[in-house]
């Protein structure tokens, strides 16, 4: 039994040791991503609720910006 436990932990110290390393994704900006734009004079609607449209497209997209939160906390 201690022969099978020793093969046990030998097998999984020489598969961890021998497996790949993973990198990390880098993660998603704002380039990547293509937002369809309307084109110039094309008619907008105002829709309000859940309708199908024979076409849709992107007015504005919001600004996508990461930035780190600063907060000095919520002590009183």
């Amino acid at each position: 039994m201690w022969l099978q436990i020793a093969i046990l932990v030998a097998s999984y110290l020489m598969s961890a040791a021998n497996q790949p390393k993973v990198a990390k994704p880098k993660p998603a900006a704002f380039q990547d991503f293509d937002f369809p734009r309307c084109d110039e004079g094309t008619e907008k609607e105002w829709i309000f609720g859940q309708v199908w449209g024979k076409d849709w497209m992107v007015l504005s997209v919001r600004n996508q910006r990461s930035q780190a939160i600063k907060t000095k906390g919520s002590k009183k």
